[in-house]
């Protein structure tokens, strides 16, 4: 019985000691975790996003954290000649951000090309040129869920020009191509590359 009685004691012992290391564990991982979670917080307040649910938080925040620390790890790597920032899509996983991301493929219309380049024959230009160093191109801008990158490029093309011909940098109106397709014949928020740029050119106006 004495035997038994001391075994007891050191298997609760032990239990006690194994208790003790994973909450001493678990407060360690919580203190190291403590900049990263106010990161979050701070990250919430900025883009207001609310979560329905305490666990819904806790794993956004895990996609967070994971998302943060591939950037930085990206960014320190300096082996690209740019750098990732964290935005408001930080709490989505891939998956989640391909599924509300999914525009249509566009159907580009037929249009005639010149059969030369202008500037084909040209040897004397510089190994790289940075037109933002140049001053020609408009702070970035934000899509949303709108299927309008035909818009946006065409748009920041024409600015770039725009630049270069007058020597003023305008950031122009990437709504006014959208809103001239008013009954959606072409699709253009869908991802669908619309007639509207071309009727702007031809006319020589400028969405501004």
């Amino acid at each position: 019985m004495a035997f038994k009685k001391v075994l007891f004691q050191y298997f609760t012992l032990a239990l006690c000691l194994v208790f003790a290391f994973c909450a001493f564990e678990g407060n360690a991982r919580t203190l190291e975790d403590a900049p990263m979670r106010e990161r979050h917080e701070q990250w919430m307040a900025i883009h207001g996003k609310v979560y329905t649910h305490s666990y819904e938080k806790e794993q956004k925040y895990q996609t967070f954290k994971e998302n943060v620390q591939r950037i930085e790890a990206f960014n320190h790597a300096g082996n690209k000649p740019y750098k990732l920032g964290i935005n408001h899509f930080a709490d989505l996983t891939n998956e989640e951000f391909k599924a509300i991301n999914r525009f249509k493929g566009h159907v580009c219309s037929k249009i005639t090309r010149t059969p030369t380049f202008r500037y084909e024959n040209m040897t004397a230009v510089p190994a790289t040129l940075d037109w933002r160093q140049e001053g020609a191109v408009t702070p970035i801008k934000d899509q949303g869920q709108c299927g309008c990158c035909w818009a946006f490029s065409a748009v920041a093309a024409t600015e770039g020009i725009t630049k270069l011909s007058t020597g003023k940098l305008i950031s122009l109106s990437e709504q006014e191509l959208v809103d001239c397709d008013t009954k959606g014949v072409d699709q253009v928020v869908k991802g669908s590359y619309g007639r509207c740029l071309q009727i702007h050119l031809a006319n020589k106006d400028s969405p501004q």
